[in-house]
């Protein structure tokens, strides 16, 4: 499928796919995969080294005007902490946590390129 055809959708999963396959490959063990609260999702939800890591994937099919992960406002970044409270809430987990970001370019048959951003933000530090 030509990737300027590709809806927004698909585009995000198939993003996901990617991201979930290069963390398991670096030892991360997938917990949820787009667990929803109200208005959010969480993309990925796993433990690494014993942290708990909330995943945000952001995949875009050219990053001419500007990359994937440009797009983790601040207000994306709230609601992202927002569920990540309730999923811990409903595990009464009180261990440490990490916001990531994944950030993935499609390049049609020639791939794609990844960038992985561990702490890419913390909860009550945005200003």
């Amino acid at each position: 499928m030509n990737l300027a055809m590709m809806d927004k959708r698909k585009l995000g999963e198939k993003g996901e796919k990617l991201a979930e396959a290069y963390l398991v490959s670096r030892h991360y063990r997938i917990l949820e995969r787009n667990w929803r609260y109200s208005r959010s999702e969480l993309d990925l939800i796993a433990m690494h080294g014993g942290i708990l890591v909330f995943i945000e994937v952001k995949t875009k099919s050219s990053d001419r005007v500007r990359p994937p992960e440009a797009n983790v406002t601040r207000t994306k970044q709230r609601r992202i902490v927002d569920a990540a409270n309730r999923y811990m809430e409903e595990l009464d987990y009180d261990g440490e946590i990490r916001f990531d970001v994944i950030s993935i370019v499609l390049h049609g048959n020639a791939g794609h390129t990844l960038k992985h951003f561990p702490d890419a933000f913390f909860p009550g530090l945005q200003h």
